[in-house]
């Protein structure tokens, strides 16, 4: 553990943030960690390669902009690489001399592995890898972290507190991170999906659509919570809707006739391996 690492977290501190990446999420983390007075508007810095853009992202916060990476890190002690895959490594060329082994790097960049992180800093800058997913924009993600070999266990438990700041976090080895893209990450989408289709299923059977709509997001968020709540099998939460004779069997027989299952299963082995591929 590094000199500084347990008095931070004794304190629950997580130093001086620097977001680099003005995106959603980027945005996203920035305004969680001061909502939730994880750190204050002082100890965030947001950078990103456009001025207005950056301006909108973080109105009405305080939060501070500028367009020059290297400055938005001078001085953080935790940096938040909110970029994309394709643009990373020429992030980390630029960052790279600048950065020391007294910050921590924390990556969301689908794709790219730990190692290669790592090589590029060419120093024992501790990394910590995440992979969040979109309703972190609600307070209502889900992200896997992991930590480098450089990395403490301090390290992880400010991610850790970041990533608690929209969600939940669970921490895992590297080598699922690729499912975790594909169950996780690309979920949120197959889940719109089925809630569109349910919409568009009670509107053939006479209901409104904004009312079909949110009888079937409703539906989606309920049961999601029954599942993690009840920590039940969702086998035996789908069972204990199925009454004999009635009339959740029907459809569940016209859902495996259909191929409801296996067709998802397929979509997320096909989104894990895509996510292989985006490794550099």
């Amino acid at each position: 553990m590094r000199q500084g690492d347990e008095a931070a977290m004794k304190d629950g501190e997580l130093g001086r943030i620097a977001v680099i990446g003005g995106g959603r999420m980027g945005e996203t983390l920035a305004r969680a960690l001061v909502a939730s007075e994880a750190v204050t508007v002082e100890q965030v810095k947001v950078s990103g390669p456009r001025g207005a853009r950056l301006e909108e992202a973080v109105s009405g916060t305080g939060i501070a902009t500028t367009l020059d990476n290297r400055e938005a890190v001078q001085g953080a002690d935790l940096i938040l690489l909110c970029v994309k895959p394709q643009t990373l490594p020429e992030v980390l060329e630029e960052l790279a001399p600048v950065l020391s082994e007294e910050q921590v790097l924390v990556s969301i960049a689908a794709g790219v592995p730990i190692r290669f992180l790592e090589e590029r800093l060419a120093k024992a800058v501790p990394v910590i890898r995440a992979m969040p997913n979109t309703p972190c924009l609600l307070g209502e993600g889900m992200t896997a972290l992991c930590r480098g070999r450089h990395a403490s266990a301090a390290d992880l438990a400010r991610a850790q507190v970041v990533f608690e700041a929209v969600g939940r976090t669970l921490e895992l080895d590297e080598r699922y991170f690729d499912a975790v893209t594909g169950v996780s990450a690309s979920g949120p989408a197959f889940i719109y999906m089925v809630i569109e289709a349910m919409a568009e299923a009670g509107v053939k059977v006479g209901l409104p659509r904004g009312v079909a709509t949110e009888l079937a997001a409703q539906t989606c968020l309920g049961a999601a919570r029954m599942v993690i709540e009840t920590q039940e099998h969702p086998a035996l939460l789908k069972d204990a809707v199925t009454t004999p004779g009635g009339c959740t069997i029907d459809g569940i027989l016209m859902l495996e006739e259909g191929g409801l299952r296996v067709t998802l299963i397929k979509a997320i082995v096909e989104a894990t391996r895509r996510a292989r591929e985006l490794a550099p």
